[in-house]
């Protein structure tokens, strides 16, 4: 999310009553969650695990539960509670816009069905059709020619929780959702908005039915998504990808160039670009169907064996 205006890192630090070290007068131009962080923005960590990645990113501020050296440059907030302020943080600069919206900005020879839910601030271009039933969150870009089928959601928030002894303490979004031009998404799909970026469909891509595709996931052009496939967030999916039905894939890996994922893959790790995928975890086809072959004739090796 960016801010506008920006704020210098005491200003920030104030705001949630917390102390700065490093530079602060350093601006913050925006509020990013460490898989979308660049410079300029303020990212909050809350276990050691990530301390390094988070100090070490492009933000330049960071808030954090542990008073640590300061990069070179940068500025940190000491929070006993980063989540919480992050959150309150969210809340000052982005308040939720409410339903109904007021008009969509529609382009021209757009077609959108009466029972359509529309939030604030949603985008549509030229030439699209969207279906009954459909529901668009606040914040929307939709391109040029997209077809987007019935009872499809688009901008859901993130399945993003913090656990406490208490329960689960939700994360605000602040995030989008952004549909490029030339895409269809099929019906009873949902595509959940960033966290604090967006979560991008790119060019030409088309999706089936039942597709789930989570926060900050950013999906390449001329993809081809099958029914039931399942993605979670901050993914990252190349260009010219194909997944066929029912493929899984977890948060935070990367799926190469023109990669094909064969039906009912289960993804374990990041996957080279111009290869084709089978099985769970997910291997080179050629060879995880020599091994299903090889099971296959188990019962015939065990007779032998066993006469």
């Amino acid at each position: 999310m960016r801010l506008d205006p920006a704020q210098t890192t005491t200003q920030i630090a104030d705001l949630i009553g917390a102390p700065v070290k490093g530079n602060a007068t350093r601006l913050v131009t925006g509020l990013n969650e460490i898989n979308r962080v660049e410079a300029g923005d303020l990212v909050y960590v809350d276990h050691e695990k990530y301390y390094t990645k988070a100090l070490n990113s492009a933000a330049t501020t960071i808030l954090i539960n542990k008073d640590v050296e300061v990069p070179e440059g940068k500025a940190i907030i000491i929070c006993e509670d980063p989540c919480a302020a992050y959150n309150k943080l969210v809340r000052t600069f982005g308040p939720t816009l409410g339903w109904p919206a007021s008009q969509a900005a529609i382009g021209e020879g757009s077609v959108v069905h009466p029972t359509v839910t529309l939030g604030p601030n949603v985008t549509i271009g030229a030439g699209c059709r969207i279906m009954p039933g459909v529901v668009i969150y606040e914040n929307t870009t939709i391109g040029d020619r997209v077809i987007i089928h019935a009872n499809t959601v688009l901008g859901a928030d993130p399945f993003y929780f913090k656990k406490r002894p208490t329960g689960y303490d939700k994360m605000i979004p602040c995030g989008s959702v952004v549909i490029e031009d030339d895409v269809e998404i099929g019906a009873l799909c949902t595509i959940d908005r960033g966290v604090s970026a967006d979560t991008r469909i790119g060019q030409g891509t088309k999706m089936d039915n039942h597709v789930q595709v989570g926060h900050d996931t950013r999906i390449g052009k001329n993809c081809l998504i099958c029914a039931h496939v399942a993605i979670a967030g901050a993914v990252v999916i190349e260009e010219g990808v194909t997944l066929w039905g029912q493929v899984g894939i977890p948060s935070k890996v990367t799926i190469g160039k023109g990669a094909v994922l064969l039906g009912q893959s289960g993804v374990m790790s990041s996957l080279e670009g111009g290869k084709s995928y089978l099985g769970s975890p997910a291997g080179d086809s050629k060879q995880k169907l020599r091994e299903i072959a090889l099971v296959s004739r188990l019962p015939e090796l065990f007779k032998k064996v066993k006469d």
